[in-house]
């Protein structure tokens, strides 16, 4: 309890003291409470309301940075989830108390070092902002290093799989859909909020909003603009929609109907994992294997973070064979 008063003490004087400062605070209160018992009076427990309030903030403040609903939403579960097996108020959360849940986490739901780290991760930009925020001295996240997961090969479709899928499309919906996905990488939820009017037939670009809202143009080739074309001239709606349902009312489709028809394709055609973000990866693959700079990649691709491109870029086998006999004999 000692230790938790002089931890609360020393957050509160953080505005007011510099480093050295704080220091010297803490081993003054470490001396003069040395053997002293400390008990907190009954009606001044803490309660869940205190740490509430602050998931609260931390979440509007993300909100007011353009994180999406679905990412609050995933913040808001893995936090709450933290706080509730941990049982402490925020401001008292130290490192051990996040390893070991990190532990039991992971134990107890057989969760794989990617996601153990996924959670690592959303805690670490949580506390973070409460640093910055002065609400807690310094983040307890900081000890805790990121859990090394061995890297796997993601699969790409096969120049011959492109083919196939776009010669047995059902509908020239699904072939112009196809062909944005496959010539621009741009993600499933950027593809179906896309509107007519946002199409730049004649240079063959388009503006999507990626994550965070954030705005970026994409491009697309000779063969996708044709097919987009017939799709949009075949239409008898008027949906802004790029892509709508193919049965009356013609609703905006959805990204769970793209993921569907898409698995359904893939079933039919016998064609291994066919989903949307399969293309993007193949995308990010062939540029790269045809000498495309890392951070074109990256701005085609809408990454922040190079890491992140380079997560997607992948070196095909077949390549490192080529370049070995080239250069070794």
């Amino acid at each position: 309890m000692v230790a938790e008063l002089i931890t609360e003490i020393q957050q509160g004087m953080a505005a007011y003291l510099d480093n050295a400062q704080m220091m010297q605070l803490q081993k003054v209160l470490s001396h003069t409470l040395f053997g002293v018992e400390v008990t907190k009076r009954q009606d001044q427990q803490d309660t869940p309301a205190a740490n509430e309030e602050l998931l609260h903030s931390f979440l509007a403040a993300k909100h007011i940075e353009g994180c999406s609903d679905k990412s609050l939403k995933y913040y808001n579960s893995v936090i709450e989830n933290m706080l509730g097996d941990v049982d402490k108020p925020i401001v008292h959360i130290v490192t051990d108390d996040l390893r070991q849940y990190l532990d039991r986490y992971q134990k107890q739901n057989n969760a794989s070092k990617i996601t153990v780290d996924n959670v690592r991760r959303i805690l670490s930009t949580f506390f973070a902002w409460l640093e910055d925020e002065d609400y807690i001295l310094k983040s307890p996240v900081r000890r805790i290093h990121k859990v090394k997961a061995g890297k796997t090969i993601k699969e790409t479709y096969t120049d011959e799989a492109l083919v196939i899928m776009s010669d047995n499309c059902e509908s020239v919906r699904d072939l112009a859909m196809i062909d944005l996905l496959s010539s621009t990488g741009m993600r499933v939820g950027e593809l179906v909020n896309l509107n007519r009017d946002d199409i730049d037939f004649e240079n063959r670009e388009c503006i999507v909003f990626g994550k965070g809202e954030k705005e970026r143009v994409v491009y697309f080739d000779a063969r996708t603009k044709i097919h987009l074309q017939n799709y949009l001239n075949s239409r008898d709606d008027d949906n802004e929609a790029l892509f709508v349902s193919l049965l009356k009312p013609h609703n905006r489709l959805q990204i769970s109907g793209v993921e569907i028809r898409l698995r359904e394709l893939g079933v039919r055609l016998h064609i291994n994992r066919v989903h949307p973000h399969k293309f993007r990866r193949t995308l990010a693959t062939r540029a790269i294997d045809k000498g495309m700079p890392i951070e074109q990649v990256q701005r085609v691709l809408g990454h922040e973070n190079i890491e992140t491109t380079m997560h997607y870029a992948q070196v095909r086998q077949n390549n490192v064979k080529n370049s070995y006999h080239r250069f070794m004999g």
